[in-house]
């Protein structure tokens, strides 16, 4: 079976890239961003979401503490 003529080039495309100053650009760009990326000092996606459902807790605390006031403060001004 004769290989596919496409396939062929394909590979020697990639044999001539593994050998040139190309695959040297590629690896010093992704040490680059990798670099870049830890200085931006990340978070994980599961990591935000537990931040984000803190958050959400913490916001419903501060509503419901909000109208508590809200009720003292109204019954303290009713006349006794």
């Amino acid at each position: 079976m004769k290989p596919n003529p496409l396939e062929e080039i394909g590979a020697k495309i990639n044999e001539f890239l593994a050998d040139s100053p190309a695959r040297d650009i590629e690896k010093n760009l992704r040490a680059v961003a990798h670099s870049v990326a830890g200085k931006l000092e990340l978070v994980s996606r599961e990591e935000f979401e537990v931040q984000q459902a803190v958050l959400l807790k913490t916001r419903e605390m501060v509503e419901a503490l909000e109208a508590r006031v809200a009720a003292l403060e109204k019954q303290s001004q009713q006349p006794g």
